[in-house]
């Protein structure tokens, strides 16, 4: 059974920030604008700033994934979710695709994806390898579908998944509850923030090791 302190060794980890962009978080973004609740996801930020400062103080390295949708990604499969139209959500150059609240620093990678999962016809493997990440650390929107979807494919490539429950944010506590229950079941560890800045704290010369154990 391995500490949870050997999943985010900084040197061997990555923080993957999913999604945290207008369209899925700002009211005023296309999914607020369709009706769907985004308080979840706006009040989750301020903890995945905090985070993210942790993160980056700590010398893990942070890695932004933005969808952008365009004509040539838009497969007929794909838009046949909308009827076959194109949709609205994360168009590629507007301030819908444009991240909130959080944002990449210059040396940040920056993976563009068009699908639910950030491996499927992206960089992301090649970006993770490149930088020897064993263990991904989960956070963003939303909690059931592209954080999800993501971590489950990093778990079949053969990453360790670390998911924050509170740096995760979905449109219904039961989808977030229920995304956390797969996760944990079936795919990693979900932790709380603290737990994970409890660990570089105590690497740093902390007095206490988190008891956190998978």
């Amino acid at each position: 059974m391995k500490q949870l302190a050997e999943l985010v060794i900084p040197a061997k980890s990555a923080v993957l920030v999913v999604d945290v962009q207008n369209d899925y978080c700002e009211p005023e973004g296309a999914l607020g604008k369709a009706g769907l609740p985004t308080g979840a996801a706006m009040a989750m930020i301020p903890t995945l700033q905090a985070f993210l400062t942790a993160a980056r103080a700590a010398g893990t390295p942070v890695i932004f994934i933005q969808t952008n949708h365009t004509p040539e990604t838009d497969s007929a499969v794909w838009s046949w979710r909308n009827g076959g139209i194109s949709s609205a959500v994360c168009r590629k150059n507007t301030w819908g695709s444009e991240f909130t609240g959080v944002a990449p620093l210059p040396d940040e990678p920056v993976v563009v994806k068009h699908r639910y999962s950030a491996f499927i016809n992206t960089r992301l493997d090649s970006v993770l390898r490149t930088l020897k990440v064993e263990n991904l650390i989960m956070t963003g929107v939303s909690t059931n579908v592209c954080v999800e979807s993501t971590a489950r494919h990093g778990y079949m490539l053969d990453y360790h998944i670390v998911f924050l429950s509170d740096c995760t944010a979905a449109y219904s506590i039961e989808e977030h509850e229920g995304a956390l229950y797969n996760m944990r079941t079936h795919f990693g560890v979900v932790a709380a923030s603290h737990d994970v800045t409890a660990v570089w704290s105590f690497d740093s010369g902390s007095l206490r090791e988190p008891a956190l154990r998978i």
